[in-house]
């Protein structure tokens, strides 16, 4: 400190031009938080793979959507200006690669159209990055969308984009909110007009040196980064910073009034609770630094803290001693007295109970937390739009939709089928309505649209049972058409024996009655055996006497005109028998091919030779398919809402299905992945959870650590954050019962447990180490350790109260920032630090420590002061 002190001005100056330096040319972190985007998953996360398949294969493209609402049921004159904004969007840029009209056909009609006619679809296709197709749905705003309709562009690049901005908002507010918030604590602790400048001096340089070189790292290092960085800094920056400059200027007003002179009041300032302040800041910088074992970047991006911690350390014991120094006694002016040290008659008051009845106060807290542990039960919510409410045009649209058409139709989850070989052929198709079937059957699925079921409905002439119901009744034709041509030839020979049966006429009848009996008996064959190919065999052999026939009749004699009507007849008899023989033989191949295909005894299910062809199939194949047919897509509207927890559990019943399903079928060496939102929510359950398990015990492992090694005990870092472990499952089970009884929320928001944890343990473990640490300077002293928690309560309640209010104010900040889960974790912290600094650190942590008596310092013993 001496050193320090004799060389303030290089010292100060320096540091200054660093911050104001680097401030300058250090890249926008705000923007690095936009490109990093909302989610940040793993390239393993199925919903990463989905996005991936298609990225590769050039179908990375996006849909967002026009949504109109009308106030009466559709008109022609709305019909033609649907049809203009259409052609409007389409002429916006070669970023718009397609724009389904909603009236242009009746099937467009019945998938864009609403049953009460009142809302329309108008799907956009977009190749562009996310700020393209921002850029786009801003143009359709602007310069397509008629002033006199209601419409909304919606899109998961838009709402996104959306939560982009109301967080950089809500930041801007908070950060205004919280430097008002603090200069008038500061002003009513301290009761000084200069006082409240050194913490706000303090923790403004450095919030700016920590911003500037968190946004280096990210550039240099790929630190992680998310949209909570900034706002973090924010709050814990000048929350932490503020109560560590309480703690220094109390105890140099203290130092002062002790009669000490100034440099003398500093020195023993960072002697006593700059060392306390170090411990601290340790403590809270270890927290921070062990997020950055977290395998998730959203989580990992709280690690920033760890260098705005290491950077506030710094600034206390450099710039702060400085301003001391300088400022003198007119740090206070013009107070004479100062609130902030006097001694708390609350924890006074309190102190009666836990250190002379410890079991009755630890029952007291007991009362007061258990039955509210009892009510939670860890209900998350993955509903995005939940953090920017209605007021945006994004959710409008995304509402419309869910009125008119049902919320599962909004986003659909997307099943990606990948393979090295072609898919889109007449055997594998099949095995995708398997999948399709099998989806059907679970809880939770309202329809699916793919390749087999283009519109959401099954194309019924593709199964087999269909197929050969067609078959049979083909078979029906054929016997009723042969028994017509054997009237026909029976005809015929009455014809040629009622005539001349001269030059041979009588013979020729005499065969044609002959073909007429195996023409029966090929008929009655078939009726009875269904052998087609038998029946081919014999009408073929009937076929052919018949052209001998024919010929032999243009070369009799009789009557020509006569002879000319029974030849033309005996023709289109043979040409009957021809193309019953054709169809046949066409029947017989199906079901030839039928009897090979593995796809037909696997599924059900068979593709006629010639249907993919089918120019009336190829918008089909061009929707579902992609990488030249290698790969299928396939859409699976949900019944519930996509955002809910009910279709995160409906994508892993989907994810299961699909697992068992393939096993032993041509798909089973496939990649299949799953896309859509409610997949991207369902891959953040899985790893927010896990992750926050083994996060949680590497933070809690480290924590216990350092406090073992500063405090010279273990026994005292076990019940100090076993207070905090207890508040804070007592607080996000008062925000729950808040957010999700109260207010309706489907649940906590997914991020705010892991960052309500960390939050509320890294700065609460503060107040018990400024308890604990006067305890040890008081106990040092030689006094029993009663009479030491005593008059460390006394004397630091108000130093505690006074900074927990101060830091659950800057947390306060964040409720009007508007965003969702910002106001869950401030509600967590909030509750957390009034709960822990006015009743279970007063009440819980005293009793416990009394009760072990000196063996509070097990293992180590306590340190015997020189």
């Amino acid at each position: 400190m001496t050193a320090i002190l004799r060389w303030k001005w290089p010292i100060t100056i320096g540091l200054l031009a660093i911050t104001i330096v680097l401030f300058l040319i250090a890249p926008n972190l705000t923007e690095q938080a936009e490109k990093a985007g909302s989610f940040q998953l793993s390239k393993d996360a199925s919903s990463q793979q989905a996005a991936q398949m298609l990225e590769d294969a050039g179908e990375s493209d996006q849909t967002i959507s026009v949504v109109v609402e009308l106030d009466q049921a559709l008109t022609d004159d709305v019909r033609n200006q649907l049809s203009t904004m259409v052609d409007d969007i389409v002429s916006l840029g070669d970023t718009v690669t397609s724009v389904l009209n909603p009236v242009e056909s009746d099937e467009l009609e019945s998938q864009l159209i609403s049953g009460n006619k009142k809302t329309v679809l108008i799907p956009i296709t977009v190749d562009g990055t996310d700020e393209e197709v921002n850029q786009i749905a801003e143009d359709i705003r602007a310069t397509v969308i008629p002033s006199d309709m209601t419409a909304y562009v919606t899109g998961l690049s838009i709402i996104n984009s959306d939560v982009n901005k109301s967080s950089q908002e809500g930041l801007k507010r908070t950060e205004i909110i919280t430097v008002v918030l603090i200069f008038g604590l500061l002003l009513a602790v301290f009761r000084s007009i200069v006082t409240p400048f050194v913490p706000l001096v303090a923790v403004g340089i450095t919030y700016l040196l920590s911003q500037s070189l968190v946004a280096f790292f990210i550039d240099w290092f790929g630190f992680p980064v998310s949209n909570y960085t900034q706002i973090f800094l924010v709050a814990i920056l000048f929350g932490i910073g503020t109560d560590y400059c309480i703690l220094l200027l109390s105890r140099y007003k203290e130092e002062l009034s002790a009669g000490h002179e100034v440099k003398q009041a500093i020195f023993n300032t960072y002697k006593t609770a700059g060392r306390t302040l170090l411990i601290s800041g340790v403590a809270v910088f270890v927290g921070f630094f062990a997020i950055g074992f977290a395998d998730f970047p959203i989580f990992k991006s709280a690690v920033a803290v760890a260098v705005g911690i290491a950077v506030l350390l710094l600034v206390l014991f450099t710039v702060v001693p400085v301003l001391m120094l300088v400022l003198k006694e007119k740090l206070f002016w013009p107070s004479k007295k100062s609130a902030s040290h006097k001694d708390s008659k609350l924890w006074g008051r309190m102190s009666k109970l836990s250190i002379n009845r410890p079991v009755v106060s630890i029952l007291v807290v007991a009362i007061l937390t258990v039955p509210l542990l009892l009510t939670y039960d860890n209900s998350l919510s993955f509903n995005t739009v939940d953090e920017i409410g209605d007021d945006y045009e994004s959710v409008k649209g995304l509402r419309a939709i869910e009125n008119g058409f049902g919320k599962g139709d909004s986003l659909p989850v997307q099943v990606i089928i990948k393979a090295d070989e072609k898919l889109a052929n007449e055997e594998m198709i099949p095995y995708v309505e398997r999948l399709s079937q099998r989806f059907e059957q679970i809880e939770g699925v309202e329809k699916i649209r793919t390749i087999t079921r283009p519109t959401g409905e099954v194309i019924e002439d593709l199964y087999v049972d269909r197929q050969l119901g067609l078959l049979a009744d083909g078979l029906t034709d054929a016997r009723e058409g042969l028994s017509e041509i054997g009237e026909g030839l029976t005809q015929i020979q009455s014809g040629l024996a009622g005539g001349n049966e001269s030059g041979g006429l009588g013979e020729v009848a005499a065969g044609i009655g002959q073909l007429n009996q195996q023409l029966t008996q090929a008929t009655q064959g078939l009726q009875q055996t269904g052998n087609v190919q038998q029946t081919i065999g014999a009408l073929t052999a009937i076929s052919e006497q018949l052209d001998q026939i024919q010929q032999g009749l243009k070369s009799a004699g009789g009557d020509g005109e006569g002879l000319s009507q029974l030849t033309e007849g005996l023709a289109a008899s043979n040409e009957g028998l021809t193309q019953i023989t054709d169809g046949l033989a066409e029947a017989s191949d199906m079901m030839n091919t039928m009897s090979k295909s593995d796809s037909v005894r696997d599924t059900g299910m068979f593709i006629p030779a010639g249907t993919l062809e089918n120019e009336d199939f190829a918008p089909v194949l061009e929707r579902y398919t992609f990488a030249e047919g290698k790969g299928i897509k396939m859409e699976v509207v949900l019944s519930d809402d996509p955002y809910s927890p009910e279709a995160i559990d409906t994508v892993h019943r989907l994810k299961e299905a699909v697992a068992s399903e393939v096993k032993g079928t041509p798909f089973e060496d496939t990649d299949i992945a799953f896309g859509g939102i409610s997949s991207i929510n369902s891959d953040l359950a899985d790893i927010s959870s896990s992750d926050f398990s083994n996060t949680v015990i590497i933070m809690l492992i480290s924590l216990f650590v350092v406090l073992a090694i500063m405090f010279r005990s273990m026994i005292m870092p076990l019940f100090m954050i076993g207070s905090l472990l207890l508040t804070y499952f007592t607080s996000i089970a008062i925000a729950e019962l808040i957010f999700e009884n109260i207010l309706g929320f489907d649940g906590i928001s997914w991020a705010v447990p892991f960052f309500g944890f960390v939050m509320l343990v890294a700065l609460g473990v503060d107040y018990s180490i400024f308890l604990l640490d006067r305890f040890r300077e008081e106990a040092e002293s030689g006094i029993t350790v009663r009479e030491a928690m005593r008059v460390s309560m006394t004397k630091m309640g108000t130093v505690i109260i006074t900074a927990a209010i101060i830091l659950a104010g800057t947390f306060g900040a964040m409720m009007p920032s508007g965003v969702l889960s910002l106001m869950q974790i401030a509600s967590i912290v909030v509750i957390g630090l009034l709960l822990y600094g006015l009743i279970v650190l007063p009440l819980l942590i005293p009793a416990i420590t009394v009760s072990f008596d000196r063996g509070v310092w097990w293992p180590f013993g306590m340190k015997k002061k020189k």
